[in-house]
């Protein structure tokens, strides 16, 4: 069974790539998923996330990127501290926000996840 940060890395890593299916196989189908932006988890597990959050980022945000720059472990808990940047899809502003995301890993899969980011950043982008 991998550490919880090699999970959270390779979740990193297959958003980066555009593997929905590989961040599907990551996701518990009962995660809890908790964010600031204004996109939100409003159905079951995986579903709720792939369509309340991966689909709209991906159609508002068609250039951009997340990028870890620290990993903290402690037990099953992993902090991630990074950068967002991106192209807005409608606006054409860049962006670059700083965030936190606590994840929660059991059995080698994401059951919780809380984002903290720069959202004045984010939408001094979008709008």
């Amino acid at each position: 069974m991998k550490n919880p940060d090699e999970t959270i890395r390779g979740f990193y890593e297959k958003l980066g790539a555009g593997d929905v299916a590989g961040v599907i196989d990551l996701i518990a189908p009962t995660i809890e998923w908790i964010t600031m932006w204004h996109y939100k988890v409003t159905g079951p597990g995986v579903v709720g996330v792939v369509d309340g959050i991966i689909k709209p980022l991906v159609a508002e945000w068609p250039r951009h990127s997340l990028v870890s720059t620290e990993f903290i472990v402690d037990g099953d808990t992993v902090v991630s501290l990074g950068d967002f940047t991106g192209v807005h899809g409608t606006t054409g502003k860049e962006v670059q926000a700083r965030y936190a995301h606590v994840w929660t890993v059991r059995d080698g899969l994401i059951v919780r996840f809380r984002q903290y980011i720069d959202t004045l950043a984010v939408e001094g982008a979008r709008s």
